[in-house]
């Protein structure tokens, strides 16, 4: 497809050329040219052409040098016979006449010399014409040639990058999944350890808390006993307490008694 639409757009351009150049040049006894085609109606220079993957080298045509304008044709548009009149006329004398005449030619054949450097006749253009078919038609032939020589690499070159990239692309697709198999197991590793190191986490927390259940149940029992003890000895105290309040009050009455009966006995001595 890509060859059949490269053939076509050379072909209309050949024929688009060809046809303006027919319509530019029919109407037209001299035709301007450039400069710098003066000497040579067409030159096509060689040149690397590259486009994507193509490569192609184009040969170089050189047209044959003509001599457009022959020294023959070249012919003054004044009379310098009646200008050397004028002069006289005009109050100049012969020799300053025939010089200024001399040097006007001189001046005027330089710049006709200028003007058909870059011109053509109808005949030398029908032969630039020939030419310049003749080069399109060796145009159309090289790009024919490419087409069947370059073009061909280029397909065979667009299937080698094919199939490279399709190895490329399978290769990447077994990194990617070693990679990700890599990575699973990674993962997998990871959680289990993570997991393990939970269990032993919580397995070592359930024994703390064992642990602090068993000093807690201890404590708990140490404080009933002390309490226990405590109650047991505020008991006894109260008791001695009690006991010792009684002996007190008995030893207060025996006392209490004991001086009134020494009282009553000095009394009773003293009457």
């Amino acid at each position: 497809m890509f060859l059949l639409c490269r053939r076509k757009a050379g072909e209309m351009l050949y024929k688009q050329s060809r046809g303006m150049m027919k319509a530019a040049f029919k109407d037209f006894d001299y035709v301007v040219y450039h400069p710098f085609h003066s000497r040579s109606i067409l030159k096509y220079q060689t040149r690397l052409i590259k486009k994507e993957f193509c490569t192609a080298v184009v040969e170089t045509y050189d047209a044959r040098k003509v001599n457009l304008t022959p020294l023959e044709q070249r012919k003054l548009s004044f009379d310098t016979h009646a200008l050397v009149k004028d002069l006289l006329a005009s109050g100049f004398k012969k020799e300053e006449a025939e010089i200024l005449v001399t040097t006007l030619v001189t001046l005027t054949t330089a710049c006709m010399d200028t003007v058909y450097r870059d011109m053509v006749t109808g005949s030398h253009q029908e032969i630039a014409l020939q030419q310049i078919m003749a080069h399109l038609d060796s145009i159309k032939k090289d790009m024919v040639i490419l087409e069947k020589s370059e073009f061909a690499n280029l397909r065979a070159e667009n299937e080698k990058m094919k199939n490279e990239l399709e190895q490329v692309k399978r290769q990447l697709l077994e990194e990617s999944k070693k990679i990700k198999a890599d990575a699973k197991l990674d993962i997998n590793l990871e959680r289990s350890r993570v997991t393990d190191m939970f269990t032993e986490q919580e397995k070592k927390l359930m024994e703390v808390s064992t642990e602090f259940h068993k000093k807690n149940a201890e404590v708990d029992r140490t404080t009933m006993e002390a309490h226990k003890k405590i109650d047991i000895e505020v008991a006894s105290l109260k008791v001695l307490l009690e006991s010792l309040k009684l002996h007190t009050a008995r030893y207060l009455a025996a006392t209490v008694f004991t001086c009134l009966a020494i009282a009553l006995g000095v009394y009773r001595f003293w009457k």
